[in-house]
């Protein structure tokens, strides 16, 4: 059985830690809602614009689970697009009818293996050393791409930003008076406003809309299945159920331990509402709550903030959300972004004291961040390792028994 540690991310005084059940709407909320922005937003553009989605209905949908997502769970767990299945719609340009298909028949599958018990077989076989490689190989891949693709896009302009942002967010983080995300993003939008004529646009495209409501083809459902739920699934079995549940147990080790039935349930029922209403394919994630807790989200508020700023997007300005996405500059959301991956990187750490848990963890993040289906690859090839190891088979370490989840 995995036992909860106690990092110092977690070690928070009594009054930063509401009781449980509780929400908080107060200016650390605020901060904590923008943890995620860096991975969400390029994500949902890059659907949209590949697969000429309805802005509204993606952004609404998308809002709503948020919200709902911060109403059940009361602490600051996220809601994501699928990479896996954003990749291959970004990369491929896939169309709208396969987008929902594959939706639902991932939000299916997952609910089969929820209702039946295979999840939490799984998780018992899952050593914590390979959950922890997970977290770390995502951390690794987040923090390629905001070194790779978004500092470095606006220029030297932009690698100031991403300087001044980061410095910002270094000076404050975890600061409970002066959380980071509002100033850093406030800094964006004032790069924006002085750097882009377009920025006026934005008010151009106010306006009211309402998802539109659609039926997946039964075809659709099969090649989304074979295209995007094939490849998705064993990242969302590692990174959004796996690791999401360990993150919680780290964070918030005061409170119950979640289940990866109640994880998968609430993965799977987002799935299956999703392509009725327009909505792109979603997913919890360890970085994601890792991003709302390093910029100051401890409840569910944070989520409900961040989904209300959806809402709004997508109610009253999707007609301009495609100038919103093109404006705000990707050296900040690059900032976010490697401060989630950092928050990841830096879980290691309790693996400090066993040298053989430590370096199956650096391997299967290596596997994970640079093999082809590395989530999987590493998933599996981690947990026979471990096995390996606890039977004395030439592992560094043999003979000791690693902590296993719960």
């Amino acid at each position: 059985m995995i036992e909860a540690p106690a990092p110092a991310a977690a070690a928070a005084t009594a009054a930063d830690r509401p009781s449980s059940g509780a929400l908080r709407f107060d200016r650390n909320e605020l901060s904590g809602a923008f943890g995620d922005l860096g991975t969400d937003l390029p994500l949902i553009v890059g659907m949209v614009l590949a697969a000429r989605l309805d802005p509204a209905s993606v952004l609404i949908v998308y809002g709503a689970m948020q919200v709902a997502t911060g109403l059940a769970y009361r602490m600051p767990m996220p809601v994501q697009p699928l990479k896996a299945v954003a990749a291959l719609v970004i990369t491929q340009r896939l169309p709208a009818a396969t987008l929902y298909g594959g939706g639902l028949a991932i939000g299916v599958t997952m609910l089969v293996l929820s209702v039946t018990g295979l999840l939490g077989r799984l998780a018992r076989l899952v050593p914590k050393a390979v959950v922890r490689g997970i977290q770390a190989g995502l951390g690794l891949q987040l923090a390629g791409l905001a070194l790779r693709d978004y500092v470095p896009s606006a220029g030297p302009a932009g690698w100031a930003l991403a300087a001044a942002a980061f410095a910002v967010t270094l000076a404050l983080l975890g600061n409970r008076r002066f959380p980071p995300a509002p100033f850093v993003v406030g800094l964006g939008v004032l790069f924006a406003l002085a750097t882009s004529a377009e920025a006026r646009l934005v008010w151009d495209g106010f306006g009211l809309a309402l998802p539109t409501l659609r039926t997946p083809a039964w075809p659709d459902v099969v090649t989304g299945f074979v295209v995007l739920a094939l490849p998705q699934i064993p990242l969302s079995l590692g990174n959004s159920v796996l690791a999401t549940r360990q993150m919680a147990a780290d964070l918030f080790p005061e409170r119950a331990p979640l289940s990866v039935r109640r994880i998968g349930l609430t993965y799977s029922l987002m799935n299956l509402v999703s392509p009725f209403v327009g909505g792109v394919p979603t997913c919890h994630g360890s970085g994601g709550m890792a991003g709302h807790y390093a910029f100051g989200g401890r409840t569910g508020g944070s989520v409900i903030i961040y989904g209300a700023f959806y809402l709004l997007l997508g109610l009253f300005f999707s007609a301009g959300f495609a100038t919103v996405a093109q404006i705000f500059p990707l050296p900040v959301l690059g900032v976010l972004l490697l401060v989630e991956a950092l928050a990841l990187l830096v879980l290691l750490r309790d693996l400090a004291g066993d040298a053989g848990e430590l370096w199956l963890a650096v391997l299967v993040a290596l596997v994970a961040s640079m093999v082809p289906y590395g989530y999987l690859v590493g998933l599996v090839l981690g947990t026979l390792l471990a096995a390996a190891r606890r039977r004395g088979l030439g592992w560094p370490g043999a003979g000791r028994t690693g902590h296993q989840p719960r």
